[in-house]
């Protein structure tokens, strides 16, 4: 009796390629079909089971469902000059009606009944060109400030800053008002202050001015009482000179 083709479509179809540099884990994805109105039940085996991990190895797969399997490559020092063996084999068989334990299924299963698809792995190592290209496509993007590019006026075409959401609005505008009551607070202090001073500058003001002003009468006192003494010394003077003359 010769094999049964397999039932299930694969994507890719005969190779598992893995982009390098291989300095980290690669993960290439598999997808299993199953376009039949049966269930088929899978198990994944590789000729290097130490160098990949396989996301699920084993399962089963629903009547026209697909189930999408992660291959991950471990890190390893690649050798252009050395090609790879490693094979992988899809192995595949139709459900029984009632499956308990799948390990005693796939061992109780005949020969006959298995299904298998292989398929081989390929390493590309990316050429100088693609690394630039994949650094240059991993550099942000700059974003130019709308207000640089559309003046004052706002932005008049598509170009435009990131928009602020409810809550960085909100505290802006409490950021506003707490600056706005300091100020406040610091403009009546400054009139405070202004008032302490001219409160303290009046008493010696005023004292000043009345000691000046004593000085001032007295200063006057003074000249205004000189012609009125030095008339009295003439007059002594001028009696006491006729007294001498008369007698």
């Amino acid at each position: 009796m010769s094999k049964l083709e397999q039932i299930l479509v694969l994507d890719p179809p005969n190779d598992l390629r893995f982009k390098g540099p291989f300095t980290d884990v690669v993960t290439t994805n598999l997808r299993l079909k199953n376009p039949s109105d049966r269930r088929v039940c899978f198990k994944v085996k590789t000729t290097a089971p130490r160098r990949y991990c396989v996301r699920p190895n084993s399962g089963m797969i629903d009547a026209g469902a697909t189930v999408t399997i992660s291959v991950m490559l471990q890190p390893f020092d690649y050798d252009p000059n050395e090609k790879s063996k490693h094979k992988f084999m899809v192995q595949t068989i139709f459900a029984p009606p009632n499956v308990a334990e799948m390990e005693a299924m796939w061992k109780d299963a005949r020969p006959d009944d298995l299904m298998d698809s292989k398929l081989r792995c390929v390493f590309d190592m990316p050429s100088e060109n693609d690394i630039v290209r994949e650094v240059d496509a991993a550099k942000p993007v700059p974003v130019l400030n709308s207000s640089l590019v559309d003046g004052p006026a706002g932005p008049r075409g598509g170009l435009s800053g990131p928009a602020l959401d409810d809550t960085e609005m909100r505290k802006l505008l409490e950021e506003c008002k707490r600056l706005q009551a300091e100020m406040s607070k610091l403009s009546e202090e400054n009139r405070h202050l202004k008032d302490d001073g001219l409160r303290a500058r009046k008493p010696i003001w005023s004292e000043n001015v009345m000691s000046n002003a004593s000085a001032l009468i007295g200063r006057e006192s003074a000249v205004s009482s000189l012609p009125s003494l030095l008339v009295v010394i003439a007059a002594i003077f001028i009696g006491f000179f006729l007294g001498k003359f008369v007698l």
